[in-house]
């Protein structure tokens, strides 16, 4: 079949790439129009149900031990949540660009410079697996603990090698596979969650066992909320939404992934801050362990719970592990998808081994947070900057080019404008980081300077975003502009070579 006879195949019709239960072939290439069966709303239940999960739950308790009143982490809730709407602002760059966000990402850095980028991205997901993993594992220690086996080092790492090759399954099928799956879980937890919520409700009491923090923690607190939902997801926009047809509306695009996705997080963590008022060390590293061992809630519940969560665990794992092997291609890695999320499996095994063994779950989170902030904040406002001067248009087939051959290569591949951008947000990113004291009293004052002075408020989220996007703007307008008259004279001709990746491009990374 031609290529214009597959572009007059009607959206919607599911395409052989990418259907539920079998391998999608597609990786970072080009997703060609004729493929294109998403709708913004299948976007939606995919976020939906990879949003009502019990990592949320555990969120809410845990913020609950910076010292807030139920009220003060409530506001938190809501206002952190808020930043789903930055998820669905980078979810909007795939239907236009055809390929994921570090695909897209070339040409605000070049070819050669989005890889330094797409290095950091693939290490944060890496971490979300091991964080997601972790959690999985407890839960199977603690169903252990109440079957009458009282597991130890050997059996901690064989459930983790279980639960990985598990996991492996969902993203090594592909995007269709995940779009089914998960929109299918939404509704079972939330009905899990509804009953949770009826067993809590007669022990839940808004007089918190704290007396509330001041405005330096309550920053901090913020920052957590922050890069753990809508922030924290940025960089994995456009990997689920390139599947929809150009033509799909922004703002139906925006408002599905807004409305999935802080509408059931701001529910099921304040659900996690309120069952925390009546049950002691649910906000700990062994939050399975202190639920297990409460006696508001029945025991047959909380079982059926965790077997709940470990699939729900696995469903959330499923889009870390895929945008962590499109993000292996996007770095030069010439194989194919699923074989780079074989890749990452193995050396998630690794990590999440050593985690389970040395560390708790509250200390690998926390400095795990302090990681993702400093290098995503800039980047996101680059990212975002760099679409509104090309006034939200790319040409899709330089973008799966990484050669001189592409519009976007630049200066040796690098544009060095987003590279100076992306160092001096995450040194202003790091300047508003608060940290813990440990972690402080080992750093030089001048790295950590605006946290000194604000009595260790963290400001680091707007920092890092909005120094970003103002050194990239001020260092790149004229030449970002310049380039954004060049896309739309390629796109007016309407070319093969402008509108598609030429015959060849992208083959070996499908």
């Amino acid at each position: 079949m031609t290529t214009a006879a597959q572009d007059q195949i009607p959206t919607g019709v599911l395409p052989t790439s990418d259907e539920p239960f079998r391998i999608e072939s597609h990786g970072v290439d080009y997703i060609p129009l004729s493929e294109r069966w998403a709708k913004p709303r299948d976007i939606g239940w995919l976020w939906a149900g990879a949003s009502v999960q019990v990592e949320y739950f555990i969120y809410g308790a845990i913020l609950m031990t910076f010292g807030f009143t139920f009220f003060q982490a409530l506001s938190v809730i809501i206002i952190g949540n808020l930043s789903y709407f930055l998820l669905g602002l980078s979810s909007l760059q795939g239907p236009q660009a055809g390929t994921t966000v570090f695909g897209t990402n070339r040409a605000a850095y070049g070819p050669n410079g989005s890889r330094i980028i797409s290095f950091f991205n693939w290490l944060t997901q890496l971490g979300f697996e091991v964080e997601g993993i972790i959690l999985i594992v407890g839960a199977g220690l603690v169903l252990s603990v109440k079957a009458g086996f009282t597991p130890g080092d050997p059996a901690k790492v064989v459930f983790v090698i279980v639960a990985v090759a598990i996991q492996a399954i969902l993203p090594f099928l592909g995007h269709a596979t995940m779009v089914k799956v998960l929109r299918w879980l939404a509704i079972p937890f939330v009905v899990i969650f509804a009953i949770l919520l009826a067993f809590a409700v007669p022990h839940v009491t808004t007089a918190s066992p704290h007396h509330g923090v001041g405005w330096p923690l309550y920053m901090v607190g913020l920052a957590f909320t922050i890069t753990l939902s809508g922030l924290g997801w940025t960089e994995c926009g456009s990997d689920y939404s390139r599947y929809l047809t150009p033509e799909a509306k922004k703002s139906s695009i925006v408002g599905w992934v807004f409305v999935s996705t802080a509408v059931p997080e701001i529910l099921v963590m304040t659900l996690g801050a309120a069952v925390f008022t009546f049950v002691k060390g649910l906000g700990t590293g062994d939050a399975f362990t202190a639920l297990a061992h409460q006696t508001a809630i029945p025991s047959w519940f909380v079982v059926l719970f965790l077997i709940f969560a470990i699939f729900q665990l696995f469903a959330i794992n499923a889009l870390d592990l895929y945008s962590s092997g499109v993000t292996l291609q996007a770095l030069g890695l010439r194989v194919k998808r699923y074989v780079a999320v074989l890749i990452d499996c193995v050396i998630v095994l690794g990590f999440t081994i050593f985690a389970v063994l040395s560390t708790s779950f509250s200390t690998y989170l926390g400095d795990f947070v302090f990681m993702v902030i400093v290098w995503i904040a800039p980047w996101f406002g680059i990212y975002m900057t760099d679409w509104v001067l090309r006034r939200f248009k790319y040409v899709p087939s330089h973008l799966q080019r990484t050669g001189r051959d592409s519009l976007y290569y630049r200066n040796g591949g690098f544009f060095w404008p987003a590279i100076i951008a992306q160092l001096v947000g995450m040194f202003a990113a790091a300047s508003g980081l608060s940290v813990t004291p440990k972690i402080y009293f080992t750093m030089p004052t001048w790295l950590n300077e605006v946290t000194v002075h604000t009595t260790f408020a963290d400001f680091s989220v707007y920092l890092g975003i909005g120094v970003g996007a103002l050194v990239y703007l001020v260092l790149g307008y004229s030449s970002v502009r310049k380039q954004a008259k060049e896309q739309e004279r390629l796109l007016a001709a309407g070319t093969e070579s402008a509108n598609r990746p030429p015959a060849g491009v992208g083959v070996t990374l499908d």
